[in-house]
């Protein structure tokens, strides 16, 4: 399948719907085109994080844990000034 894009004036090209879903590809998501020989390139999705890498990554020795409704005080006491 081939899909045809224009290119504009400023010397960008906007990806169709169609083929960002093919690429599996989001808002906010990264799109890496590798350069081949003979004026082709390459288009695909940088990989990124999985959310579980993330896990632990605030956690800090010492520090204590609070439970999601003890952040969400803590928040809004923040917002109140009263902290």
């Amino acid at each position: 399948m081939s899909i045809e894009l224009t290119v504009t004036a400023k010397g960008q090209v906007t990806l169709r719907q169609e083929v960002l879903a093919h690429l599996g590809i989001g808002p906010g998501d990264k799109v890496v085109v590798d350069l081949l020989p003979d004026g082709r390139v390459q288009v695909h999705a940088k990989p990124g994080l999985a959310i579980t890498e993330l896990f632990g990554a605030l956690k800090r020795p010492g520090q204590p844990v609070l439970t999601i409704d003890e952040m969400n005080e803590a928040i809004a006491a923040g917002w109140a000034g009263e902290r």
